[in-house]
């Protein structure tokens, strides 16, 4: 399966006629995107927020009432979730497969289901999650016969999720005398911005482009859609993600990445009926609070314009600081290999070679993070780090982690050691090990994140504390913040500042790409099969 432009143009034309584009070409050279600005409206009893128009407009209000569209206009409409109680309890249930840190780890895993015949979806309650597709699987009967044919087959990670629901939240205001309750709205206003207030994020009066509309979602509540063109999507993103006073070749980079991820992105949030959220499970985006000239500048300089390697987007990635090397996709994900996304010294001097001095070995990784000097990122905050953690702490947080997953271990005692087993070149832990009184526990690449929570990458080594032949705990000892795949946002300030173009630095951290306009013939993502997985 593929997605491209062309396929996209449904929803662009729709687009058009939503947000009030004069012509479908206009849409189409501003592709309009679907954002979740709140993703769980009615999360919790009597949630509210205040939609405004700005001084001297109007929000339009659209609504369906008995399958009549209406709409009405107020200068500001303040929304409240009520509760409606069930003319008799639902027992709502899913079938859960697999729970993880990132949407690529669960699309993943969601392929190899799909191989094995079963039906699946991406969630996101909280963590990321695979689901069986509840629309397949649609009665306890269906759904108990397949956690049973996986049990079978020694699947025992599967499990059945239940609640029983009593009442559920609807979306409500009240205008002119009269209250009103959909569950579905669609806002807008004359000038094309909208400030939304919600007390309880301290989000007061931000402002947003393009349109809004209030919509269910996968969770049993409502999620507030931004509908908006990618380069104002960008207004908001390209401030907040690297900042505004970076140096504006820096900026120039950012903004391709931002735009190519966004673009590359759209199947994020299927199971909601939007693409992207407004976090850094995504992108970071705060409509149009913080938009400044600089990066206004940068995102104009490259209007239109993204990465792509054989003619595809790339998975245009990027973390704050890489640690004097950043990760290859698969150091830190499983999935197809992505030529364009490898291990790279973060230097412009040849400080170390990774292929005579791989950091796979300990001993060479252990002095690559004790060497300080020469890198893009070196003398910055969190290039490297050093992090004392008692042992009741590790073994408080393990505990935490095992229930969680429902780990056969989580009665143990205490831990005894905590170990790398294995490298990637580039030096990312791919698989570690705790061992406790009661057994060792096997992780893999970033799991050993979730369990703790000292180590601010996978690029670390650990030593075990003692006094005298007592273990008291464990010193992480590392370099980088975040997953460190694609471009390291602080290590391009250096090249920034050593006069290097926006091209240039983006072929630096993604070697073999090229940056074309954004058209037809642009792959925006495709699904490989399962025998290209690495």
């Amino acid at each position: 399966m593929a997605l491209t432009l062309t396929k996209l143009n449904p929803f662009i034309l729709g687009f058009a006629a939503l947000v009030g584009f004069a012509t479908p070409a206009q849409a189409q050279s501003d592709v309009g995107i679907q954002v979740g600005i709140v993703q769980r409206f009615g999360d919790r009893t009597k949630d509210t927020m205040t939609l405004k128009a700005n001084s001297g407009d109007q929000l339009s209000i659209r609504f369906d009432t008995d399958g009549k569209p209406q709409t009405l206009t107020a200068q500001e409409v303040k929304l409240a979730t009520v509760m409606q109680r069930l003319p008799q309890p639902v027992v709502e249930e899913r079938v859960i497969f697999s729970t993880h840190r990132s949407f690529e780890s669960a699309e993943d895993q969601a392929q190899e289901w799909r191989a094995q015949g079963i039906e699946v979806e991406i969630a996101q309650p909280d963590r990321w999650q695979v689901w069986a597709k509840r629309d397949v699987y649609n009665t306890p009967l269906v759904r108990r016969l397949l956690l049973k044919s996986l049990q079978a087959k020694g699947i025992q990670t599967a499990r059945i999720e239940s609640r029983v629901i009593q009442e559920v939240p609807r979306p409500s205001w009240v205008l002119n005398g009269f209250r009103y309750t959909r569950d579905v709205v669609d806002i807008s206003s004359g000038s094309g911005v909208i400030q939304v207030d919600r007390e309880k994020d301290d989000l007061p009066n931000r402002p947003y482009g393009g349109v809004l509309r209030v919509q269910p979602n996968a969770y049993g509540n409502f999620t507030l859609v931004n509908f908006v063109g990618v380069e104002t999507y960008l207004r908001g993103v390209v401030p907040h993600e690297i900042g505004t006073w970076a140096p504006q070749p820096v900026l120039e980079a950012q903004a391709v990445l931002a735009r190519t991820y966004a673009l590359r992105n759209l199947r994020r949030f299927v199971i909601d009926n939007y693409q992207l959220c407004a976090t850094t499970q995504c992108q970071v985006y705060r409509g149009l609070e913080g938009a400044a000239a600089s990066t206004d500048r940068a995102i104009q300089a490259t209007r239109g314009k993204v990465l792509t390697y054989q003619n595809e987007l790339v998975d245009a990635v990027y973390s704050s600081t890489s640690g004097g090397v950043t990760a290859g996709f698969n150091d830190i994900w499983h999935g197809w290999d992505r030529p364009y996304l490898r291990a790279v010294v973060d230097s412009v001097t040849p400080l170390w070679d990774l292929q005579s001095r791989s950091l796979s070995d300990e001993r060479n990784f252990r002095a690559f993070i004790n060497q300080k000097k020469g890198f893009n990122e070196d003398g910055t905050d969190m290039f490297r780090w050093r992090y004392q953690v008692s042992l009741a702490q590790l073994n408080q947080e393990l505990r935490e982690y095992l229930k969680a997953v429902r780990h056969p271990l989580v009665n143990f005692k205490t831990i005894q050691n905590i170990q790398v087993t294995q490298r990637s070149s580039g030096g990312r832990i791919l698989k570690s090990q705790i061992i406790t009184d009661a057994g060792t526990i096997e992780l893999e690449k970033d799991d050993i994140q979730t369990v703790f929570e000292a180590p601010a990458s996978t690029l670390f080594y650990v030593d075990a504390m003692m006094d005298k032949k007592t273990l008291k705990g464990f010193v992480f000892t590392g370099g980088g913040f975040g997953h460190g795949v694609g471009m390291s946002q602080v290590g391009s300030y250096n090249l920034g500042r050593l006069g290097w173009t926006s091209d240039r630095i983006l072929s630096f951290y993604f070697p073999g790409t090229q940056l074309q306009p954004i058209n037809n013939s642009i792959t925006l993502w495709r699904e490989r099969p399962l025998a290209q997985r690495s």
